[in-house]
């Protein structure tokens, strides 16, 4: 398995600041019994924080030098995995998070389809991706490309509709900053809010 991202590892953290766990904790609505997937989650620099919050925690990434360093905060399990190919069974997750990962991944629309097939009935998915209706976004969009990164941006609306193509009710949730918020639960015909 190919990592792209491996060299970027050691000065990850020091660049990229985490969002505000209090808020994740509300979007997921943890603490929860349970496990949580982080996908993408490179080296757990987000998922780590909400160790308190849930019994179990498992980093997903392409980056095996990122896992590495998922696998030093006490993270139950560090798994190297394309997000479309998750080596899951069903229904395995009670909180799946993506946190500015979802544009890198091959093929987002799989990536969502899987996402939700590993999450448990009751389940939250709850997706970060910085917000493409931001001009500031599109010049990075832009430089990605450029730099031949390969990401795929969607905009907010788009990415709750690959969602919702999946039978999960998403809502967008956004602070008016440059990142939005997809959030969607895995309920019977139902709605939900938060």
């Amino acid at each position: 398995m190919l990592d792209h991202f491996g060299f970027i590892a050691p000065f990850y953290e020091r660049v990229i600041r985490p969002p505000d766990p209090a808020y994740l904790v509300s979007l997921l609505d943890l603490p929860v019994s349970g496990s949580l997937l982080d996908a993408g989650g490179g080296t757990g620099r987000v998922s780590s924080q909400l160790l308190p919050y849930v019994d179990e925690l498992v980093v997903s990434d392409v980056s095996t030098k990122m896992l590495q360093q998922a696998q030093g905060k006490g993270m139950c399990c560090a798994t190297a995995a394309h997000v479309e190919y998750l080596p899951f069974a069903d229904a395995s997750f009670d909180r799946v998070l993506v946190v500015d990962a979802l544009h890198h991944f091959c093929d987002q629309a799989e990536s969502i389809a899987e996402l939700v097939r590993v999450l448990k009935p009751g389940g939250r998915l709850v997706i970060e991706e910085p917000d493409l209706c931001r001009f500031a976004v599109k010049l990075v969009a832009l430089g990605e490309k450029a730099a031949l990164m390969q990401s795929h941006f969607y905009y907010p609306a788009e990415i709750r509709d690959m969602v919702a193509a999946q039978g999960l009710p998403a809502q967008v949730v956004s602070d008016g900053g440059f990142v939005a918020w997809v959030v969607a639960e895995k309920v019977a015909g139902g709605v939900f809010s938060i």
